[in-house]
């Protein structure tokens, strides 16, 4: 089981080591980056894998709008700190039981995430072919 630490992230703070940030405001809360958004909690761990571990655990329960039903406030909602500690180390606990089952849910969200990455990169290629094609038409 994964040991981490959960805190609001300061602006200027620098972290050394591990940690992933969660995004706390907006439609999107819930959602992990490896780098700081200006509204986000941040998870600090020991090693690399655990920070890996925690990191797909989150992408998956953002995913999965897992945080909508915590998020409060009437114009941009938001996630309160003290919610999502306790339904991220319930939620990490739970998932994390089944280890196994986890490791190979995690790998196919990698092969996942890879395959959309080269649509998306094909979709630009389409599009600038696309604009090429065009561009002999005004000429």
């Amino acid at each position: 089981m994964p040991n981490f630490i959960i805190k609001t992230h300061q602006k200027n703070n620098v972290y050394k080591g591990n940690q992933i940030f969660i995004l706390n405001k907006g439609m999107n809360s819930g959602k992990p980056q490896k780098e700081p958004f200006i509204n986000s909690f941040v998870i600090l761990f020991q090693n690399e894998e655990d920070a890996d571990t925690v990191y797909w655990l989150a992408y998956s329960l953002w995913k999965a709008k897992f945080w909508h039903q915590s998020l409060v406030g009437s114009v941009i909602p938001f996630l309160r700190i003290d919610d999502f500690k306790i339904d991220f180390n319930s939620k990490a606990n739970e998932m994390l039981q089944e280890h196994e089952l986890h490791k190979k849910q995690v790998q196919a969200l990698r092969l996942l995430e890879q395959k959309e990455d080269q649509f998306q990169k094909n979709i630009v290629l389409i599009n600038e072919m696309r604009r090429v094609i065009l561009m002999r038409y005004c000429k």
